[in-house]
């Protein structure tokens, strides 16, 4: 009976529930007295002492005040998590409307800008060819003027050769005084040579200025009407534009309101996703926990089936040290088992495990929150007596991958850290206190 005892007490150990300051009420008490008198019970008393000895102790002075526990997730928070979600939704499908209808206005003022920025350019080019035409009209006025001077000498000349010849010069004074048939015929010449340059100078003169102020005219008014007119298309492009920058911005903040809503409608799916994920561990956890409490026969250490899992690791020896100091804290702490938790406050087996390597450096997507089985699948295959701190260990209740109900983390000289179930919480114990332990671990 006592070797019975001893066997229980050696393959787990539970700091929760065997403080070492309990050991001299133990060994003073008058039943464990009693067992003294046989020195064979005096040596066991001796070894349960030691062993108790090796376990690190959490004083009674040192215990925090135990945190509500969390239960798994339920069927009204995933629907109050979906609720959530179709609300975010709701509001960015709103959002990439409004969006698309302030991206449509944009292209349309930006299609007015554009046509504006054309018709200046016109303009702009039609003032040039106006300029350049204004400029050579005032260049042939210039010579014009010159033409309307020289008309104007060349009148004044005639008018003072003619006063010289005498005042009253008429072609009756010609003939009267003439000298003789020839004398005449000069003097009617001369007369008609005056005549004819007086008239073609008039009108020369009258040509020149008219097209001279003609020119000058029309080189002004096109020179006004294009400064006019480019003005008014700087005037129409600056207030296009001015409508197309607040456009811009418009959309630029319905963009950011947008990428908000999409970001908080991303977290509420993930909320939600992870919550049935966690209902559903929770229910295949517990499923396999209550099956397994109530099978017969099960194996300390199933025989090797040959049961394969990854060809490599993720994890490093730094990585696993860093997993096993979490879960280490986490069952110090005594934290609470709960179905389907992974923490901060509350674990279950598998719960522990992914929360430990997550805390150690390993995240998505080379580590996921997954089942005990499907851990077993997807590490390394490592022989019991190859384990190193780190490793993971698998408990089947029939030897079967898929029924494989728990899952723990090896802390090295045949002991684990585990979250063992809703009555007695995490702990540290022996690899061999749970029955049906698969051959081999499983390396990260």
């Amino acid at each position: 009976m006592l070797r019975t005892k001893y066997s229980a007490i050696s393959h787990r150990v539970n700091v929760r529930f065997i403080p070492i300051h309990h050991l001299s009420l133990t060994v003073t008490s008058s039943r464990t007295v009693g067992y003294m008198k046989n020195p064979r019970q005096l040596r066991l008393v001796a070894l349960v002492a030691a062993l108790l000895m090796a376990v690190p102790a959490i004083s009674s002075a040192a215990t925090p005040t135990p945190k509500p526990k969390v239960s798994a997730p339920t069927k009204a928070q995933i629907a109050a998590a979906q609720a959530a979600e179709n609300a975010k939704a709701a509001a960015a499908a709103a959002a990439t409307s409004q969006l698309a209808s302030a991206q449509n206005l944009l292209q349309q003022l930006t299609a007015v800008t554009n046509h504006r920025q054309a018709q200046l350019l016109s303009a702009q080019a039609a003032l040039v060819v106006a300029t350049k035409q204004s400029n050579l009209a005032t260049a042939h006025a210039v010579l014009t003027q010159v033409a309307v001077a020289q008309a104007n000498r060349t009148i004044g000349r005639m008018a003072s050769n003619a006063y010289i010849m005498g005042g009253g010069f008429t072609t009756l004074n010609s003939v009267l005084e003439s000298n003789g048939p020839q004398d005449l015929v000069d003097r009617l010449s001369l007369l008609n040579q005056v005549g004819a340059s007086d008239s073609v100078a008039l009108a020369r003169y009258k040509s020149a200025f008219v097209v001279a102020k003609a020119a000058q005219a029309a080189a002004t008014a096109a020179k006004l009407a294009q400064a006019s007119a480019t003005a008014k298309v700087a005037a129409a492009k600056a207030a296009a534009a001015a409508a197309q920058s607040a456009q811009a911005a418009e959309v630029a903040k319905l963009r950011a309101i947008q990428s908000q809503l999409m970001a908080e409608l991303a977290k509420a799916r993930n909320i939600r996703i992870t919550l049935q994920q966690q209902l559903a561990l929770s229910q295949l956890e517990q499923s396999s926990a209550n099956t397994a409490s109530h099978t017969k026969g099960q194996a300390k250490i199933w025989p090797d089936r040959g049961f394969k899992g990854r060809s490599t690791t993720r994890g490093t020896d730094a990585i696993r040290a860093k997993a096993v100091a979490y879960a280490k804290k986490q069952v110090l702490a005594r934290k609470p088992y709960v179905w389907g938790a992974q923490g901060p406050n509350s674990f279950d087996c598998s719960g522990l495990v992914y929360a430990a390597y997550k805390a150690a450096g390993l995240g998505w997507p080379n580590w996921s929150r997954l089942n005990a089985a499907l851990y077993f699948v997807d590490t390394q295959r490592v022989p019991l007596a190859d384990l190193i701190p780190g490793d993971l260990l698998f408990y089947s209740y029939d030897g079967s991958v898929q029924n494989i109900h728990h899952i723990t983390i090896y802390a090295g000289n045949g002991m684990m850290w585990e979250a063992n179930s809703t009555r007695t919480g995490l702990l540290f114990s022996s690899i061999y206190s749970v029955n049906g332990l698969m051959p081999s671990g499983g390396r990260v």
